[in-house]
Parts: C-alpha cells; sequence; structure tokens
C-alpha cells in the first residue's frame, strides 16, 4: 500500500476522532445544562416561596404593631377625654365659687355700709346721752370718771387691795413657772455629753526597753525632751507606761504627739527630739485653729477675727474640774440661744457671748487676772462688737448685769457646769446613782434587765412578758418608784417605764 494512502487514511480517520469527540462533548455539555436549568428554576422558586413567607410575617408584624399603636393612641384619647372633663368641671366648679365670692363680697360690702350706718348712730346716741347727763349733773365726763372711781376706790378698797396681791403672786408664779419651761426646753433640746479631759496624759509604750531610749545616755534625751516642751516626763514603775505632766494643756498636747512619733520613729536622740517637736507644734497649731473654726461654725458665728478663733481653738486643750472648756463653750452658746429665742432677747448676741465667755481661760495661767479680764481685754482688743463683752463679762458676777442678755449667758453657763456629768467633782456621786436605780430596778422579781437615761431621770425596765402580765406590768412600776423613793434621795423626779415585750420566734428549713 503506498504512502500516501496511509496518510489520507490516519488523516481521515484523526479527523473522524475528532469529530465524535467533539460530539460526545456537546452532547455532555447539553446534559448539564440541563441540569444546572433546572436547579436555577429549583431555587428561583424556593426563593419565590421564602420571600412570600417573609412577606406575610411582615405584613402580619406590621398589623400587630399597627394595632398597637392604634390601642395605645385610643387609650390616650381616652385619658385626653378624661382630662378635659376633669379641667372642664373645675372650671365650672371654680366659675361657681368665683360667683358665690362675688356674692359674697357685695353682701359683706352691704353689711359693712349698714355697720357704718349703725356705728354712726350709736355715737351720736351715746353724744346726746352724754350731754344730757353732763346737764343734769353739772359734771364733766372727766369729773364724773374720777369720782366714780374714788366711790369705788373707798368701797372696795380693801377687795383691790387683795386682788392685787393675789394678781402679783399669780403673776409671779406664772413667770416662775415660764422660766423654768424655758430652761427646762433648752436643757433637753440640748441634751449632750461632754468628754472629760484628764490634767496628765499617758503614753502606752511597745515595750519596756523604750524607756531606756526615753531616758537616753546620762539622761540626756529626757533632758532634751522636757526643755524643748516644757512637760515633766515621769517614768515610774508602771510596766510599758510614760505619763506627761503639765500645767499646760497645750504644751502637754504637743509633748504627747511628739513623742509617741518618737517612739513610732524609734531614733530618739536631741537633735531628732528638737525636730519632732517643732513638727508637732506645727500640726497642734492647726489643730487649735481648726477647732475655733469648728467651734464657731457650729454655733453660726462667722464673723470673729481669725486670732480670736485662734485663741478659742486652745480650749480644746484645757479643762475646768475635768470638763472640757471648748465643748462647755459650745454647749453654753447654744443654751443661750435657745434661751433667748424663747424669750425674744438677741438670739446672735446670746450665742456669741456664750462661746467666748470662758475665752480668758486659754491664756490665764500665761497672763494675770481673773479669765473674765483677761477675756474681756481679749475681745475689746480684737474689736469683737461691744453688746457681746457686755453680755459675757457678767457670767461670773464679777461685773453688773447690763443687757438681758448677761443674764441669759450667766443662766446658761450654769446650767451647762452643774448638770449631772459636766463635771468631775459630781461624776462619782453622779454613777453611783445610776448604779443604785438600776439595781434597785434589777432585785424586783420578774425584770429582766434595766437602764438608768436622761442623766437619772428615767429608768427603763424590761420584764418577762411570761411572768408579768400587762396589768401586774402597772403595779411594778408603782412598787419601784416607791422603792426609789424610800431608798434614795434625788433633785425633782424620776420616771420609770416598764417595758413588756412578747417576742415569738419561728424557724423556716
Amino acid at each position: 500500500m503506498p504512502l500516501e494512502l496511509v496518510a489520507v487514511l490516519l488523516t481521515v480517520t484523526g479527523i473522524i476522532g475528532l469529530g465524535l469527540g467533539y460530539f460526545l462533548r456537546w452532547l455532555l455539555t447539553l446534559g448539564k445544562r440541563g441540569t444546572l436549568e433546572m436547579d436555577i428554576k429549583e431555587r428561583m422558586l424556593e426563593a419565590e416561596e421564602e420571600a412570600k413567607r417573609l412577606t406575610f410575617e411582615a405584613e402580619q408584624r406590621a398589623e400587630k404593631i399597627l394595632e398597637e399603636a392604634r390601642k395605645d393612641i385610643r387609650e390616650r384619647e381616652e385619658e385626653l377625654k378624661k382630662t378635659e372633663r376633669r379641667l372642664i368641671k373645675k372650671e365650672e366648679l371654680l366659675d361657681q365659687r368665683q360667683i358665690d365670692i362675688d356674692s359674697e363680697v357685695d353682701y359683706i360690702k352691704e353689711r359693712v355700709g349698714e355697720i357704718k350706718e349703725l356705728r354712726g348712730e350709736a355715737e351720736n346716741l351715746v353724744e346726746r346721752r352724754r350731754g344730757e347727763l353732763e346737764k343734769a349733773t353739772g359734771l364733766s365726763t372727766e369729773d364724773a370718771r374720777d369720782e366714780l372711781l374714788k366711790q369705788i376706790e373707798a368701797e372696795y378698797e380693801e377687795d383691790l387691795a387683795i386682788r392685787i396681791q393675789k394678781l402679783d403672786r399669780d403673776a409671779e408664779e406664772r413667770f416662775e413657772r415660764k422660766a423654768r419651761e424655758v430652761l427646762t426646753t433648752a436643757v433637753h433640746r440640748l441634751g449632750n455629753n461632754l468628754e472629760s479631759d484628764i490634767l496628765s496624759s499617758t503614753i502606752s509604750l511597745p515595750s519596756e526597753d523604750v524607756k531606756g531610749k526615753i531616758i537616753g545616755r546620762e539622761g540626756r534625751n529626757i533632758k532634751a525632751f522636757e526643755r524643748a516642751t516644757g512637760v515633766e516626763v515621769v517614768i515610774d514603775d508602771t510596766p510599758e507606761v510614760v505619763v506627761l505632766s503639765s500645767f499646760d494643756p497645750v504644751r502637754r498636747a504637743i509633748a504627747k504627739l511628739a513623742l509617741e512619733r518618737l517612739i513610732t520613729d524609734g531614733r530618739i536622740q536631741p537633735a531628732r527630739i528638737e525636730e519632732f517637736v517643732e513638727n508637732a507644734q506645727n500640726e497642734i497649731n492647726k489643730v487649735i485653729k481648726e477647732k475655733g473654726e469648728e467651734a464657731a461654725y457650729e454655733c453660726g458665728i462667722l464673723s470673729l477675727d481669725d486670732r480670736v478663733i485662734s485663741i478659742l481653738g486652745r480650749l480644746h486643750f484645757r479643762t475646768s474640774y475635768g470638763q472640757n472648756v471648748l465643748a462647755h463653750s459650745i454647749e453654753v452658746s447654744h443654751l443661750a440661744g435657745m434661751i433667748a429665742e424663747e424669750i425674744g432677747a438677741d438670739v446672735s448676741v446670746a450665742k456669741a457671748a456664750g462661746l467666748l465667755h470662758d475665752i480668758g481661760k486659754a491664756v490665764d495661767h500665761e497672763l494675770p487676772g481673773t479669765h473674765v479680764a483677761i477675756g474681756i481685754r481679749i475681745l475689746q482688743k480684737f474689736g469683737v462688737d461691744k453688746s457681746i463683752i457686755d453680755a459675757m463679762k457678767s457670767h461670773h458676777e464679777e461685773h453688773p448685769y447690763e443687757t438681758l442678755e448677761s443674764y441669759i449667758v450667766q443662766v446658761a453657763d450654769s446650767i451647762s457646769a452643774s448638770r449631772p456629768g459636766a463635771r468631775r467633782d459630781s461624776l462619782e456621786n453622779y454613777l453611783k446613782r445610776l448604779a443604785e436605780l438600776e439595781a434597785i430596778a434589777n432585785k424586783v422579781n420578774g425584770v429582766e434587765k434595766s437602764y438608768a437615761i436622761s442623766a437619772g431621770r428615767e429608768v427603763r425596765v424590761f420584764v418577762n412578758p411570761e411572768e408579768i402580765s400587762d396589768y401586774e406590768a402597772h403595779r411594778l412600776a408603782r412598787k419601784i418608784a416607791e422603792q426609789i423613793e424610800k431608798e434614795l434621795r434625788y433633785p425633782g423626779e424620776i420616771k420609770i417605764h416598764v417595758i413588756r415585750e412578747n417576742r415569738v420566734v419561728a424557724f423556716a428549713r
């Protein structure tokens, strides 16, 4: 076979193979396209159904929202209609009231006119009668009145004298009762406690070895400390305790603060002692000023000179019979203000004089004279109002009472100083009486516990409800009162409260 024929056959075979391959590929492609079209149609149908479903749900939600909105609008419309009806009723009521008021005003005007006419007629009638009487008797009105008074005095002279005495006695009793009410009200409204200070300060030591550090080699540390502070350091056999003693409370406060910080620091030596004492002095000066400002602010006295406030603050470290003088001054200020308010005196002057009445005690160990005289000089020097000075200078009766406020300050000072528990000389008796009151109540059968309160003016007794009935509680109160009257001596009266409280407790588990 010739090569040309073979080549032609191969060529024809290749062409036929290519045609068959193309034809098969076309068939495969046609089948796949039909499948894709079917998928696309199915997805389009699903999408249309999902869209319809979402549209339906959206329409349902929108309808529900619209329905709620319509309901809310209807409710608001109803409320507005109700409010409108109420307003209309109120307007009608106001209109009716205005009509009634106008008619009443017109009626009152008519009555006023009638009363004026009647008053004029009555005055004219009185004048005519008076003229007729004067003509008939030959006496003027003044002469007739004098003659009548003379006859009455002559006939009822004894009765008038008795009546005047009774009025004087009643007036005195009434004024005394009013004074007691004013003082009792002031004390009751204040009723605070005063903290008692001491004349020496005690410092606790972390260990007994610290005493040696405080003394120092050959006593140089303790000598340096006493020299820098002016305070005596007492180191005795009491374990882990050092006592600072000084007549000057400010020096004692500085020494206490400095020594406490030296003990905390641990390096006690003369150079550091001077440094710590100086720092303590600066801090105590700040405390003094703060205490003075707090006292003035608490009492509402805001126009004082800064130097007066600083001197006033020193009273925080001063005591009198164990009573803190600054706290006492604040208490006197409040009491004076309350009493002045009750009787119509100048409250601001009374309060300022009460606060400053003992200011001389802040420096009475440094200047000659009584604390009243020193206080007067201090207040005059720093331009305090004369009315305040006049009100404070008579509280110990060294000067005559010149104003009503001076009496008030003296009374307030006496109340603050003499009330039970305020000063140390009566503290033991005060505490003893409270203990005896509670002991008398506690020894009665059925009493669980008792408390003496209000400076011993009241006793609250708690009884066992299972042993004491309500009726027996009245008898028990009377019994305790009789026992107190029999066993104790006391001023005034003591109120006994018997409290019967029944409590039931259960547990839920």
